[in-house]
């Protein structure tokens, strides 16, 4: 999987990379921030270095991140939800268990889970 093509050295052996790679480095570092994977990456630069035009592509997937995204604000904010019922259960039955014994809280999370 290339993402950069390989840069020439100087006689020294440094690699000496062009502003256009560091523009490049910074492209792909913020598309991984937005959820693009380096294979899709690397796919879709392949296309473009060779003169496509892969936007339609791009776009397709990064309507799909979003709908991930979505999907998984959907599943923490339901966590969250149930992990607040939970530590209300939890401090009203901390308050009638007295110090030093169990409360069997983490016990009392098989009694509500349905697999």
């Amino acid at each position: 999987m290339k993402l950069l093509a390989k840069p020439p050295r100087t006689a020294a052996g440094y690699r000496q990379y062009s502003p256009e790679s560091v523009d490049r480095v910074r492209m792909i570092r913020r598309a991984i921030a937005m959820g693009f994977r380096i294979e899709e990456l690397a796919r879709i630069l392949r296309v473009r270095d060779n003169g496509g035009a892969p936007c339609r592509q791009v776009h397709a997937l990064a309507v799909g991140k979003l709908a991930d995204l979505d999907r998984q604000i959907e599943e923490l904010t339901t966590l969250r939800s149930e992990l607040h019922a939970i530590l209300a259960r939890w401090e009203h039955k901390l308050s009638a268990t007295p110090d030093g014994q169990r409360a069997g809280l983490l016990e009392s999370l098989l009694k509500n889970y349905s697999s």
